[in-house]
């Protein structure tokens, strides 16, 4: 599928009037003591919705915000136009989910701030339209208490209201009533974020069956819930479910929104990505190119979902070895980096550090060195003494130099003082990641919350493979000391960077399942064979001490680790 096939030059904005109706979308962030709201008019190119004088803006499903646990929180407010049919308003309110959906709701200004009036769920309508009982009531409540528990991570006090909120629903407003449809799609998500994916699959098609019975299969609320069917199956790697989702979604938004919304290109660019986990470069790149040039028109240049999505372009270019067109839209991130936000931002640190990353692949050493030392001065500004994304910094540079070692004609001198701060470096990365595990495996266990544990989890396993990088690095960089003074039968520094791989995959891998990380697993891997590799090329037995495996040893845990190598990363 070619993106120009979808998006008809003929038909780039559809004719419409701005109305008096808004729209607010909540979302979360870390950094906020509290939700952050966004009041945005309804936009003109907004398709008129059959028999409503009622204009739909950015509700739904918008790129992923990189929180704890991906969740998205879109409330709605609806105020009234003073042309609208109370009515009509009425029966289009309860398909807006107020619960939560799998893709983060992503506000591109935050300056309003939230009101607890906005927490309150479906306005009161005067004409008295809205179904009111004691069902209804209680399927608010629970709603948005369920809600709250589940942000904080307490997700079977949460669980128990959104089931008592699906249950209320369906007695007060009826089995195939659109409210039924938010509370199933809210439960869904709770079942997802928990991984319970069996429960979760029903619930989210009953949602969308019921939306298809109330609006008809066309209609945008039936694309918004495609849309988050088909982010539920791309987690689970369900790639031809997610893009058959995708692709439907795709066309009613096509149709109701127009070709030069924002949510259609958010649908685009999901599918972009199915398209590129299926092993279709060409069209991702096209559909995704497509989805930023919808931004820029839109005037999004500068925007979040912009930056995120000129990201994952540079990914596909770099799976597709086009390194060229990959640095050049890295540069563009950086600069545009640092004009918002400066050098004392993360955000420009992190833009800088994958420019260096490609540069390094392209074999542009030096600037690659240049940038990373910059990065490692900012971090240590910016993040407390020992965080692991210091020891990170370091390991990239160690690699850096390294390579630059290579490039030294084997002038000793020089070569000498490349090995001496790689090592430098690697040393200190090995003990600042050895700090961080010790840490958390002390803490671990006082932590009780559900997002908690999940944020531990992440932060293990980031320790955990730099430490298994920066020792296998040192192991080879030992090994190449050694020829380069000619001392090729001796590698017992090497053997115990090895060792200590092995020893702290053990120590540590134990921890939260952390093993079983494809790539943990992968560089425990690289470190046995590396250390099979040496015994058996070692003449004298360096290493004499009964925690030294033999040969033997080392080749059949190879084997079993293979046999077992079978497991996909987990995230």
């Amino acid at each position: 599928m070619g993106s120009r096939a979808l998006r008809s030059s003929s038909s780039r904005f559809l004719s419409t009037k701005p109305r008096d109706i808004f729209i607010r979308t909540i979302f979360f962030t870390p950094e906020l003591s509290k939700p952050v709201a966004l009041k945005a008019a309804v936009e003109p190119g907004v398709a008129k919705l059959t028999g409503a004088r009622f204009h739909l803006s950015r509700f739904c499903c918008h790129d992923h915000l990189f929180i704890s646990g991906n969740w998205r929180m879109p409330l709605v407010k609806v105020e009234k136009s003073q042309r609208s049919d109370s009515s009509i308003l009425v029966a289009l309110l309860p398909a807006l989910f107020l619960g939560l959906s799998s893709t983060p709701a992503m506000a591109e200004d935050s300056s309003t701030e939230l009101t607890e009036t906005d927490l309150g769920g479906l306005r009161k309508i005067d004409d008295g339209s809205v179904v009111s009982n004691i069902h209804t009531s209680k399927w608010r409540v629970f709603t948005d208490n369920g809600r709250d528990l589940f942000l904080q991570g307490k997700l079977e006090d949460a669980e128990r209201l959104f089931v008592g909120a699906l249950q209320e629903a369906k007695e007060g407003f009826g089995e195939r009533d659109p409210h039924v449809a938010s509370a199933c799609n809210n439960l869904a998500e709770l079942y997802r974020v928990k991984k319970a994916f069996d429960k979760a699959e029903p619930l989210y098609l009953n949602a969308i069956s019921i939306l298809e019975e109330s609006y008809g299969h066309d209609d945008i609320r039936v694309g918004a819930a495609l849309h988050n069917l088909g982010q539920f199956y791309l987690i689970q790697n369900q790639l031809d479910e997610a893009h058959a989702c995708y692709e439907r979604a795709l066309k009613i938004k096509r149709r109701v929104l127009g070709e030069a919304h924002a949510d259609y290109a958010e649908t685009m660019y999901h599918l972009g990505k199915v398209l590129d986990l299926q092993g279709n470069e060409k069209d991702a790149e096209a559909l995704i190119k497509d989805s930023i040039n919808i931004l820029e028109e839109g005037g999004q240049g500068g925007s979040f979902l912009y930056t995120r999505r000129l990201r994952t372009l540079v990914q596909i270019y770099i799976k597709s070895n086009k390194l060229t067109e990959a640095i050049n839209i890295q540069r563009k991130i950086l600069q545009s980096m640092e004009v918002s936000k400066g050098w004392d931002s993360l955000e420009t640190v992190i833009a800088a550090e994958s420019l260096a990353l490609i540069l390094q692949s392209s074999g542009s050493l030096i600037e690659a060195k240049e940038l990373l030392q910059r990065c490692l001065v900012s971090r240590r500004k910016l993040l407390p003494e020992g965080h692991i994304q210091i020891a990170a910094n370091m390991l990239h540079l160690a690699r850096i130099e390294l390579l630059l070692f290579n490039q030294t004609n084997k002038d000793t001198s020089k070569a000498t003082i490349a090995l001496d701060n790689a090592r430098d470096l690697l040393c200190n990365a090995i003990r600042l990641a050895r700090q961080v595990l010790d840490k958390l495996k002390k803490q671990g266990e006082n932590h009780k919350s559900y997002e908690a544990s999940r944020t531990d989890t992440h932060s293990q396993h980031t320790a955990l493979l730099i430490l298994l990088q920066a020792l296998n690095t040192l192991s080879q960089l030992e090994v190449t000391k050694s020829e380069l003074h000619e001392k090729t039968m001796l590698n017992s520094d090497a053997e115990k960077a090895l060792l200590d791989c092995i020893s702290a995959f053990r120590q540590f891998g134990s921890e939260k399942g952390l093993s079983n990380f494809g790539d943990i697993k992968g560089e425990y891997l690289s470190c046995l064979k590396h250390l099979s590799s040496l015994l058996k090329t070692s003449k004298i037995n360096s290493l004499n001490n009964s925690r030294k495996p033999t040969l033997e040893e080392v080749q059949n845990e190879i084997k079993r680790v293979e046999a077992n190598n079978t497991k996909p990363y987990q995230r």
